[in-house]
C-alpha cells in the first residue's frame, strides 16, 4: 500500500489496479471511500481499461483475430509499477506485456496520476500509444464513495445534485449487462436525484453527454459531503450493489456493448481511437468537505 498526504486529506492506495483504498479528511474525520466489504463488493475504486462494462459474449473481434476479456477489461486487476511519487502525488503505470497481449493486441502506456491540493483529490489518465497502429480503447473510474457518511443519517437522506439542470434518459441494460437500443425517460427538468437502494435494484443508471460536468453527493441533514467534476467524459455510471452503504458515480470514456454490436472493436460505441505516438488524457476529480 501507498500513502499520499497534504495538511487537509491522506489518501492510501493499492499497486494493484491503481486502485484508491481511503480518501480520509484530517479535518472532517470522515473516510469518504467505501470501505470494501467482500460481504458486498470487495472494491473500493477500480481503475477501468481498455474497455468499459461488459462485451458480447465476454468477446471482440480485431483485423479478423476473437479476442475474450472480462467486464471493464484488466486495468483493474493488474499489477502497477510507481514511476512517478512525492508526498502529495504518486503516479501507477502499467505497460502492454506477455499477459495484456493475449486478450488486448496493442502496444501502450497506461499511468495513473494521484494528486492532493487542499481538500481536492485529482485522478489523471494517460494513454500513451507505443505500438505501430491505431490504439483503440476506452478508460473510465468506478470509486464508491460512502452513503450514509456521517453517523445518525440514512442512505435515504442524501441525493445527487446535478451541476446543471437534466433532461437525460437512462439506457437500460440487458440481462447479460448489454445497452439496450433506447432509452427510458429518467431526469426532467432537474438537478436532483434522491437516492434510495431501490433505485438501483435494476442495476446501474447510464447516461450519455449529460448537461453537468459535476455531480454532487450531499444531504440537508449534514454540511458534509462530495463533489466530482469529470469534464470530457462522455458516459456516467451511477451504481450501488443491492443495499450496500455506497453509491459509485463513475466517468467513463466508453461504454459496455451494445445489445446489436458488431464486436468489431473498432466499430465499438466509445471507443477511443489514438494515432501513434500520441497520448491521451483525461482527468476527474472529487472534493470532499
Amino acid at each position: 500500500m501507498f500513502t499520499i498526504s497534504n495538511e487537509t486529506l491522506t489518501v492510501d492506495l493499492n499497486p494493484q489496479g491503481a486502485e484508491i483504498l481511503s480518501i480520509y479528511n484530517k479535518q472532517t474525520k470522515l473516510d469518504y471511500l467505501w470501505n470494501g466489504d467482500p460481504a458486498y463488493w470487495p472494491k473500493t475504486s477500480p481503475v477501468l481499461f481498455p474497455i468499459i462494462g461488459g462485451l458480447k459474449d465476454t468477446t471482440y473481434q480485431h483485423k479478423g483475430n476473437s479476442y475474450q476479456m472480462g467486464r471493464h477489461g484488466f486495468g483493474r486487476e493488474s499489477v502497477y509499477e510507481v514511476t512517478e511519487q512525492s508526498a502529495s502525488s504518486i503516479t501507477f503505470t502499467l505497460v502492454a506485456n506477455a499477459a495484456t497481449l493475449k486478450v488486448y493486441p496493442f502496444q501502450f502506456r497506461f499511468s495513473v496520476k494521484h494528486e492532493l491540493n487542499d481538500n481536492k483529490l485529482s485522478i489523471t489518465y494517460i494513454v500513451e500509444n507505443t505500438g505501430n497502429e491505431p490504439l483503440l480503447f476506452s478508460v473510465g473510474a468506478h470509486p464508491a464513495f460512502k452513503v450514509p457518511l456521517v453517523e445518525g443519517t440514512a442512505f435515504s437522506d442524501y441525493y445527487l445534485l446535478f451541476h446543471e439542470t437534466e433532461n437525460a434518459g437512462k439506457w437500460p441494460l440487458s440481462k447479460d449487462g448489454l445497452i439496450e437500443k433506447e432509452p427510458i425517460p429518467f431526469l426532467t427538468n432537474t438537478n436532483k436525484l434522491p437516492l434510495s437502494k431501490e433505485l438501483f435494484y435494476n442495476d446501474a443508471l447510464v447516461f450519455k453527454q449529460l448537461a453537468s460536468n459535476s455531480i454532487s453527493i450531499v444531504s440537508d441533514k449534514t454540511k458534509h459531503g462530495l463533489k466530482t467534476v469529470f469534464d470530457g467524459f462522455p458516459y456516467m455510471g451511477i451504481w450501488n450493489f443491492k443495499d450496500a452503504n455506497f453509491v459509485c458515480i463513475e466517468p467513463w470514456c466508453g461504454i459496455a456493448d451494445i445489445v446489436d454490436t458488431t464486436q468489431q472493436l473498432s466499430e465499438k460505441e466509445g471507443i477511443n481511437s489514438l494515432a501513434i505516438g500520441k497520448a491521451f488524457s483525461r482527468t476527474w476529480s472529487v472534493e470532499v468537505f
